[in-house]
């Protein structure tokens, strides 16, 4: 990153200086890491993510700028909506390899829509099982067999998390074929999360009261 233009000081996020509170003009837009000040990579510290947003926010809050003129003050709008952006994508493990994938070259999910191979049968009957449940009344046997799909859905979930994590630490190199794996990881995660909400519904439509 260029030095700020304002105190010639080393610019460690891509939104404002860090030491003189200078807003940085035609900022990249798109990059999360940048906009922290991060090395791109797929292991974040969850604490020192906070704290860098904490203080980053401080430094584009309407209160720090009152007194700017109007261009800067919808520059700072500006730059803390995409620090918060960039932030979900950071804070969230599938985000943030999605990311990645897409940064490095992988495929998307239009592109790659396919699953991994280990997965497809557990898949199926997942599915079986979520289709009885939609089907039967409250307190049956398939509804009842919700809790343990459930946790076999979380213990899959955490599996496949720590797929992407061998993936993509270290990162890969551009058009790697270890980005076409993560994404078939990330297409499984997402239908597990689909499949984690529907059974939530269910559960709940079964406890609400009548």
């Amino acid at each position: 990153m260029p030095d700020c233009a304002r105190c010639s000081a080393a610019l460690t996020s891509a939104l404002v200086c860090e030491a003189c509170g200078a807003l940085v003009p035609g900022a990249a837009a798109g990059d999360p890491f940048a906009v922290f000040g991060l090395t791109t990579a797929y292991t974040i510290d969850a604490r020192a993510l906070r704290k860098r947003l904490l203080k980053l926010s401080r430094l584009l809050h309407p209160d720090f700028h009152g007194t700017a003129e109007a261009a800067q003050r919808e520059l700072a709008a500006h730059h803390s909506a995409e620090l918060n952006s960039a932030h979900e994508v950071l804070a969230d493990d599938c985000r943030r390899a999605d990311w990645l994938v897409r940064h490095l070259g992988g495929p998307s999910e239009q592109t790659e829509r396919a699953m991994p191979q280990a997965f497809l049968m557990e898949v199926l009957e997942w599915n079986e099982a979520l289709e009885a449940a939609r089907g039967s009344a409250p307190g049956s046997a398939p509804r009842a067999a919700l809790g343990a799909l459930a946790a076999d859905l979380e213990a899959q979930r955490r599996a496949l998390l720590q797929s992407l994590n061998r993936l993509l630490e270290p990162l890969p190199a551009t058009g790697a074929p270890a980005l076409a794996d993560a994404r078939r990881a990330l297409n499984a995660l997402r239908y597990i999360d689909r499949a984690a909400g529907e059974i939530a519904e269910l559960v709940l439509g079964a406890t609400a009261p009548r």
